[in-house]
């Protein structure tokens, strides 16, 4: 079994893929691979609604000038799926936004079975509010893909801003780690 982490922050070490590895420590405990993938930042495009996914139907997004294939197709081989975000102006960055976007047009373009099944867990970092936003756009994905989204003691959420307040952020922390074992619990039930 393996998850595969987004980190969707551009901070490559911060709130957001501190969060994720809260969870990811978990995973490995219960002996579930994982793999950390650093999408903020890098060169991603949104969707240009061509329609050429839905013509070739081979898992494939049509445009190749960015990276978002080789993303899918970790998804796509993937047992489960973390994206973690930051809150950027009550949503989630620019980033994740078109990894949710390319994605769910492949997935749907495809049968709609690419994703079906898989365990998805959204992980956010905020300053002060609008991380609910964040929360739901990214269950909203793992929702309309047919995937099964873990839960955790709270919303799988820290407040926190300068690099290193989630470390201050004890529930936040447990929040994270309750997600880990009860992600790895999702995983091993659909896999018996």
């Amino acid at each position: 079994m393996k998850v595969v982490a987004f980190n969707g922050s551009p901070r490559k070490n911060g709130n957001t893929a501190q969060s994720l590895e809260f969870v990811l420590a978990e995973l490995r405990k219960e002996g579930i691979e994982t793999e950390l993938v650093q999408l903020g930042g890098r060169k991603v495009f949104g969707c240009l609604a061509c329609g050429k996914c839905w013509e070739m139907q081979n898992n494939r997004c049509i445009r190749q000038d960015d990276e978002i294939n080789g993303f899918i197709q970790k998804m796509q081989e993937a047992d489960g799926i973390l994206i973690g975000s930051p809150t950027y102006f009550s949503n989630v960055s620019t980033e994740v936004k078109a990894l949710i976007d390319r994605c769910g047009f492949v997935a749907k373009a495809n049968g709609g079975d690419m994703l079906r099944g898989k365990v998805g867990a959204a992980v956010v970092a905020v300053r002060r509010a609008g991380a609910t936003f964040t929360y739901s756009a990214i269950n909203f994905f793992f929702g309309i893909a047919e995937m099964t989204i873990a839960g955790s003691s709270y919303w799988n959420i820290t407040l926190a801003l300068e690099e290193g307040d989630v470390q201050k952020d004890e529930e936040g922390i447990q929040t994270f780690q309750t997600l880990g074992k009860n992600m790895a619990k999702l995983l091993k039930q659909a896999n018996h």
